[in-house]
């Protein structure tokens, strides 16, 4: 048994050195220490905000480095254990590398979010297609799935913009949602999505098809990480027509923000203050932007080109829902045979299928 634990735990080591080199570990166990003793500077409370910064991102260093280190230290205790040659623990050892093999299982599901921006925060933003009515309708639909989703893993939820159709459905919403690894896990929700149904708007009941586009924005922890000149920038203001009061509905609190060189445009009217408007606008611009700088594997936004990004072109997802029940994604081939669950937002199964895929 001694030589089968030394087998297993040399495996499980490997394992661990190599998921430890691909997280990047020892860098961020460096930048807890130097940022443990940057919080710990009285003056840093001078600026509140850029405290509060500091501390989040120690506070999230913090919890993705813990687990790793106690599961190194654990089998690095297991090794020492071994070499005392004691036939008498060699049950008790087989069981501790078996939880620890358990215990690594589960970290190594981080191992998917090794991207720059996956452990932060991102913004959902929905746009019905061509098609009136009914693509209003299917993009509500869509809204519905991915706050039931959200909900299910407890992550916050913050509506920051939603014009609602005239008979039904929404013609655009925004959202930031909030949580962990929350663009890592959305990332891959990106694109069109195709809807194949009975019209509920018809008459004659007619099959019909509808698309909505789903963008996911990295929320940046940094605005070092997009630098944008002003004068790349026209912005706009106008009279809010969204709900929040009679001040929102009466003054130019309304923001609408171009950037001149890829003409992207992005406008927010939920805040009370046009202040408060632009700096959102401004935050999903630049999460917009490096969304187009991934897509288009810019070396930076200056090399950005207007109109090369995916947008409404082919549909990375279909929903079928007659003649026959089906939901397939286009680039995994991943599918379910219960729309009705996959539209009630249990899609963890497409957002894994994803990841596993890349």
């Amino acid at each position: 048994m001694a030589e089968n634990n030394r087998k297993r735990l040399a495996e499980l080591q490997a394992d661990v050195d190599q998921a430890w080199q691909k997280l990047r570990l020892d860098t961020k166990n460096q930048q807890v220490n130097e940022l443990e003793k940057t919080v710990a500077e009285p003056e840093l409370w001078l600026d509140p905000d850029n405290a509060r910064k500091q501390n989040e991102l120690l506070s999230h260093l913090s919890n993705e480095v813990r687990e790793w280190n106690i599961l190194r230290t654990q089998v690095n205790d297991l090794e020492e254990l071994l070499d005392l040659d004691e036939s008498s623990l060699d049950e008790e050892i087989s069981e501790q590398i078996t939880i620890l093999e358990n215990q690594f299982a589960k970290l190594k599901q981080s191992l998917r979010f090794t991207g720059k921006y996956d452990h932060n925060d991102a913004i959902l933003r929905i746009t019905s297609g061509v098609g009136g009515t009914e693509a209003m309708d299917w993009a509500s639909m869509l809204e519905r799935m991915y706050i039931r989703w959200a909900e299910d893993k407890g992550m916050k939820i913050t509506n920051l913009e939603r014009s609602v159709g005239e008979e039904a459905g929404i013609k655009t919403a925004v959202y930031e949602i909030s949580g962990n690894n929350a663009y890592g896990l959305l990332k891959g929700e990106h694109g069109v999505h195709r809807l194949v149904r009975l019209s509920p708007f018809n008459a004659d009941n007619l099959r019909q098809t509808s698309f909505a586009l789903v963008e996911i924005l990295p929320i940046l922890e940094s605005d070092s990480d997009v630098k944008i000149d002003d004068k790349d920038l026209r912005i706009d203001v106008y009279h809010s027509g969204g709900h929040g009061g009679q001040s929102v509905n009466t003054t130019n609190s309304a923001v609408r923000i171009t950037h001149l060189p890829t003409n992207t445009v992005v406008a927010i009217q939920n805040e009370r203050s046009q202040l408060q408007n632009k700096e959102k606008a401004m935050e999903i611009l630049r999460g917009k932007l490096i969304q187009m700088q991934q897509e288009q594997h810019a070396e930076n936004i200056d090399k950005l080109r207007a109109g090369e990004s995916a947008k409404w072109g082919q549909q990375i997802r279909n929903y079928i829902l007659q003649p026959y029940k089906l939901v397939k994604d286009t680039r995994t081939k991943h599918e379910s045979k219960d729309p009705d669950a996959v539209l009630d937002g249990k899609i963890d199964e497409f957002i894994d299928a994803y990841l596993e895929h890349t």
